[in-house]
């Protein structure tokens, strides 16, 4: 099996001592939230007409790529109620007691967290229905011959669960979520502002335009620009007596094998597979894994959504192609497709995060 290995520029959390990092320097209200402006508007209005009927929020479902601030965004609404939030993910709830132990610790109006949820076993799923629909939950007591089930009323609550494959969240759990959700990958100036934000709390002196430069690198992801900020600190702390200059951020990208695209190494030896052992495509994804010595999964979930969603590859019903635009940035002379095609390809196929197609 393939290493698994490190990359700056994944969506993915890098562990425990990064989420304290980027805790401490996530917005507690709307007002202070950056980006997401049409969403956030209509969390405002649902959260606002839910505190004037003095009830909980309805149940909200937060789709979308890693890295965007799902997690950010439950612990807004339940400051913005005044709640108090619980955390957890689908993979630890494996068994209905597990569910029910947090479901009868929750107060009136209480924020549920549950991230992966789409990775919940079919038994707490179960359990979870009535809990959403009718604040209920059933206790089995004993065994066997003697087992009895008696329900329990629970406070009225609101569970936020996210996920970052939607395809997968079953039809019935995701009829019960009264708000649905899919957040999108941030515009550069967002992060820009996230960034100077973010900069001013760690004390960090900067020229503005050095900060541009790494909110273009990010891949419109917030979890991906404060990893590269915080990179870009330690380098110029080193290097540069401290200030962020855009020639000291560039060298610090460089350093880690970012590209002005936001691309690491991973996502270019893609493309040069795709183009320079498949001719550009049409090529399965199996294939190309099996040329990087990859796992598929790994290039579906995490190499391929960036360059699906910014054109330097699409997915056509033969396979994956690269655009003109892969060729262009590794600098390599662009042959249009066989069969006068051009840069678009066979009925291209519409990308989406909750597509289930490998």
């Amino acid at each position: 099996m393939p290493m698994a290995r490190e990359r700056i520029v994944s969506g993915e959390s890098g562990g425990e001592e990064e989420n304290r990092f980027n805790f401490a320097l996530r917005p507690k209200n709307f007002s202070q939230y950056i980006g997401q402006e049409t969403l956030i508007r209509k969390l405002k209005i649902a959260v606002s007409a839910a505190r004037g009927r003095k009830e909980p929020v309805e149940h909200v479902l937060l789709h979308g790529p890693p890295g965007l601030g799902k997690t950010t965004l439950a612990h807004v609404i339940a400051n913005e109620m005044g709640a108090q939030v619980h955390v957890s993910n689908g993979p630890a709830l494996t068994k209905g007691a597990d569910l029910v132990g947090i479901l009868t610790k929750l107060n009136q109006g209480d924020v549920l967290f549950i991230d992966e949820i789409h990775r919940l076993p079919a038994i707490v799923e179960e359990y979870l229905y009535p809990a959403m629909e009718d604040f209920k939950v059933d206790i089995t007591l004993d065994a066997g011959m003697h087992a009895r089930t008696i329900t329990m009323q629970i406070p009225p609550f609101t569970l936020i669960g996210a996920t970052t494959r939607i395809g997968l969240l079953t039809g019935p759990m995701r009829s019960r979520f009264g708000i649905s959700n899919h957040l999108e990958f941030y515009q550069p100036a967002a992060l820009h502002e996230i960034l100077r934000h973010n900069a001013k709390l760690l004390e960090i002196e900067y020229e503005d335009s050095a900060l541009g430069e790494l909110a273009r690198r990010s891949r419109g992801t917030p979890r991906i620009a404060n990893r590269l900020l915080r990179r870009a600190r330690d380098f110029a702390a080193v290097e540069a007596k401290g200030k962020l200059t855009p020639p000291v951020t560039q060298a610090a990208l460089e350093l880690e094998g970012i590209d002005n695209r936001g691309l690491d190494e991973q996502d270019r030896a893609y493309l040069r597979t795709l183009i320079e052992i498949y001719g550009g495509g049409p090529a399965g994804v199996e294939a190309i894994a099996a040329s990087l010595g990859e796992e598929v999964d790994t290039l579906v979930d995490v190499v391929e959504p960036f360059q699906l969603q910014t054109g330097l590859v699409m997915r056509t019903r033969q396979g994956r192609r690269a655009t003109k635009s892969a060729y262009e940035h590794l600098k390599i002379e662009y042959v249009p497709p066989a069969g006068g095609a051009g840069d678009l390809g066979p009925e291209p196929e519409l990308f989406s995060d909750d597509s289930e197609e490998n």
